[in-house]
């Protein structure tokens, strides 16, 4: 899934200034921070193995490439949803959410082959990886799933994340500056790295007319599907975007020309 996953654990924080204190305190102090942070260290490093795995098995039952995974075996009918593991049903009911936010232009049910939920589904993977590091006690994570992006927390007290969005015709220059202030997520669809494979769902043909749609908003499975809309709708669908809550949207047009939802300024900031 070309995944990456970084974390940040702040240092522990020890009350040694007071120059009267007893050495032994002062070590005592210290021993424990130590320990402390060790142990942060291992937590994390654990929950860090448990997402990768989380990330492994959410591959394992919804690939649509794998022959015997869930979803495949779902979509030649050979198994009834009830049969698949409860994530596949959870997924596709945010999948009929989606659809019907985008108008339609995110269908699942519209693939041609059938049943295919890559659009959301990477997104919701990358949450759930992001999850177990919550649980974990990790104060601050961000999680790169194939160019999209979830974080929460922040990389070093009072800064927000600065996630750079690469201009499409250019792959050494970016486009735009985007900053998280906290949770949030970046979605981006397009063809300039992957050719043609986002499939209209109206027409079960390659969508056409933009380099890329990129979505920002609270939740990386909704602005994954999102984005995945907004560029097979050929911008069409901008304007619904910048009416959810907590979600907005920019285009490149073939020509190169940038549209985005009112408000959007340089450096978009997402509240946690």
């Amino acid at each position: 899934m070309g995944t990456v996953v970084s974390y940040s654990l702040r240092e522990a924080e020890s009350a040694t200034d007071d120059a009267s204190a007893e050495v032994a305190a002062a070590t005592s102090a210290a021993a424990h921070a130590a320990a402390t942070s060790a142990a942060a260290h291992a937590a994390a490093e654990a929950a860090l193995e448990r997402a990768e795995a989380k990330l492994r098995w959410v591959d394992d039952v919804f690939s649509t490439w794998k022959p015997q995974s869930p979803v495949s075996r779902l979509r030649r009918g050979e198994i009834e949803l009830d049969a698949a593991p409860p994530e596949v049903a959870e997924v596709l009911e945010l999948c009929r959410k989606a659809r019907e936010v985008s108008d339609g232009w995110f269908d699942p049910w519209s693939m041609p082959g059938g049943l295919d939920p890559t659009g959301l589904v990477k997104g919701w993977a990358a949450e759930r990886a992001l999850d177990e590091l919550k649980n974990a006690g990790v104060p601050a994570a961000l999680i790169n799933a194939g160019g999209d992006i979830a974080a929460y927390g922040r990389p070093a007290p009072g800064q927000p994340w600065r996630i750079g969005i690469r201009h499409p015709l250019a792959e050494d220059r970016l486009l735009l500056m985007v900053e998280l202030d906290g949770a949030g997520a970046i979605a981006t669809s397009g063809t300039y790295e992957r050719g043609e494979h986002l499939i209209d769902p109206h027409t079960g043909a390659p969508a056409h007319g933009l380099l890329s749609a990129t979505v920002v908003g609270l939740d990386l499975a909704f602005a994954d599907a999102l984005a995945t809309a907004l560029f097979v709708s050929g911008g069409a669908l901008l304007e619904r975007i910048g009416r959810l809550a907590g979600y907005h949207g920019f285009t490149v047009s073939g020509d190169g020309v940038v549209r985005a939802t009112r408000g959007l300024p340089v450096a978009l900031k997402i509240a946690a």
